[in-house]
């Protein structure tokens, strides 16, 4: 079954921590927050739940052409009980399997870059700092 498709000009957030109702909402709210427009299609899916980076890419690579994404955000339990929410953002096709830690409110940059390919999954993760965390690339 290939993953679910992000709606135009957004990023797949993929919810993959189920323990806690009010850290998802806090979690999107905070990258909705981030940004004037919406730039995240938001998935809750229990067949998602605890899903790893290996399973998706193999989901992907699975998948038609036309049905594969580039790269997803996993909303995980660090994203839910750190209060910058950083989402881990995955490769898919480039380099399957390279991550990079993104908060919330640099969600929308890393969003719209990587959805208009402005700028490619690589050029922000190389920019992560010590901590696998993107944080702009003056302060990266």
């Amino acid at each position: 079954m290939p993953l679910p498709q992000p709606d135009d000009l957004t990023s797949l957030v993929l919810r993959t921590d189920f323990r806690d109702e009010g850290a998802w909402d806090s979690a999107r709210a905070a990258v909705d927050a981030a940004g004037e427009y919406c730039f995240a299609t938001y998935v809750s899916d229990l067949r998602f739940a605890h899903v790893g980076v290996h399973a998706l890419i193999a989901e992907e690579t699975a998948a038609d052409e036309d049905d594969q994404i580039g790269e997803v955000f996993l909303a995980d339990a660090i994203t839910m009980n750190d209060p910058d929410h950083p989402l881990l953002a995955v490769d898919l096709s480039n380099e399957p399997g390279r991550t990079f830690r993104v908060p919330a409110r640099w969600f929308p940059d890393v969003s719209a870059n990587l959805s208009i390919a402005n700028i490619d999954f690589a050029e922000f993760a190389d920019v992560a700092d010590g901590s696998g965390t993107f944080r702009g690339f003056d302060e990266g």
